[in-house]
């Protein structure tokens, strides 16, 4: 039976798109879609980048692209891979190749005109179908059964593809989780329980950047369980460890009943324990961006807001502390007491208290103290360690008062601590 994406997928017919296959496609070559961009058009799920296999070489695939007025980029030439910008769109299109050897981490290659063996080297067989410019799929590793029964699998042997490159331990768990049902692969969850220790070869980047693409899954939780099962969870994360992921499922349900956006490193400080000097440990181990470092540490050190609460002392909270990371605690709250409320009436009011203020927290501007140590040298006062002192408590009273207190009243308060 013949397999088409053409209904399926509205970008093949895009004008760009077949000009490059058919350029690539003439004197006796061939070109075809490859991998995601396929899989995803038979799931009936939105294509992001649209990648290219072709029998040219690197050097003609640029050759004929720029003859046809494409702008081509050798971005991965040693491994057979051109982008072509065509009509404002990159196109990766790489050179139909084999391993010749792997260290777990790179490859070297040889390019060559075998469809099967090209496909043979890639890592599940669902990212292995290609279609032809008129949309028919070519499926020579059995993924379109896989697809079918929403299956995991590796092409071959498990071990044998995850020491071409142990990252794909990770994208094992990670594909499972974005398009996986039921149980793993048995075959495929025992490599990975066996060669996880290969992750330790992979760069902090890698391994943080399979992660983070996992998280945000719209439901990480089943593979997550099933990472914690085979000891790979505990290799690149430990301080999941002792910790525990049951708070995961809480956090899903919550995001898809309060329309929440997946959100990896919320997820993230879901499975993990909120001790600063831990998260400082993983994010350098990791490498984590600045931006992502700082809101774990402000997570981490961010005070704990009892549901009952009133908007005052949250307002106060909010002012002294790191927004975000009081936030970031609402919300874990908020979704594990509704994560309770089915069969705890308690639990119940805790969630609607943690609703209010998390709604509160969310539309808080912080206000601006009227005073400035300009203010106090004006009226008499000499720079130095009283000055910042006087300014410190009246900071407090001004927080204190509900951030009421006004200027005047402050100046009158800072005059009459001058005195004493």
């Amino acid at each position: 039976m013949t397999i088409s994406i053409a209904g399926k997928a509205g970008w093949l017919g895009e004008r760009h798109l077949q000009q490059l296959l058919a350029l690539l496609a003439e004197d006796g070559e061939a070109a075809r879609v490859a991998g995601g961009a396929v899989r995803n058009a038979l799931l009936d799920q939105p294509v992001a980048d649209i990648d290219i296999a072709t029998t040219c070489l690197p050097q003609e695939t640029i050759r004929r692209a720029e003859a046809n007025g494409f702008k081509a980029v050798p971005t991965g030439i040693e491994h057979g891979t051109v982008t072509v910008v065509a009509g404002g769109k990159p196109y990766e299109i790489t050179t139909l190749r084999a391993d010749v050897e792997t260290d777990g981490r790179r490859a070297r290659v040889a390019f060559g005109r075998d469809w099967k063996l090209d496909a043979e080297r890639r890592d599940f067989t669902i990212n292995a179908l290609y279609a032809e410019a008129n949309g028919k799929v070519v499926d020579l590793v059995g993924g379109l059964a896989d697809i079918e029964a929403r299956r995991l699998r590796f092409i071959g042997d498990p071990e044998a593809r995850i020491r071409e490159d142990y990252l794909r331990i990770l994208r094992f768990f990670r594909f499972f989780a974005f398009y996986g049902e039921g149980r793993p692969d048995a075959e495929g969850l025992k490599a990975c329980a066996r060669l996880k220790e290969g992750l330790g070869q992979l760069s902090a980047e890698r391994v943080w950047s399979e992660l983070k693409k996992l998280l945000g899954a719209p439901d990480p939780s089943r593979a997550l369980l099933w990472m914690r099962q085979a000891g790979v969870l505990t290799a690149v994360l430990p301080e999941s460890e002792k910790w525990g992921i049951d708070a995961i499922h809480a956090l899903v349900q919550a995001e898809k009943d309060l329309g929440w956006a997946p959100d990896p490193l919320l997820r993230l400080e879901a499975i993990v324990p909120p001790d600063a000097g831990r998260m400082k440990t993983l994010a350098d181990r990791l490498k984590f961006s600045g931006v992502d470092a700082g809101r774990l540490r402000d997570w981490s050190l961010a005070v704990v807001v009892e549901a009952k609460a009133t908007e005052g002392e949250l307002a106060r909270k909010l002012y002294a502390g790191a927004p975000q990371g009081i936030i970031d605690r609402l919300r874990l709250a908020l979704a594990a007491a509704r994560g309770r409320a089915r069969d705890d009436t308690p639990a119940l009011m805790e969630a609607g208290g943690y609703s209010r203020l998390l709604t509160f927290a969310m539309k808080w501007e912080k206000p601006v103290f009227p005073l400035k140590g300009t203010d106090l040298t004006d009226i008499g006062a000499t720079p130095g360690p009283k000055l910042g002192a006087i300014l410190k408590n009246l900071e407090k009273e001004w927080t204190d008062s509900g951030f009421t207190l006004g200027r005047d009243a402050l100046l009158k308060r800072a005059a009459e601590a001058l005195e004493t």
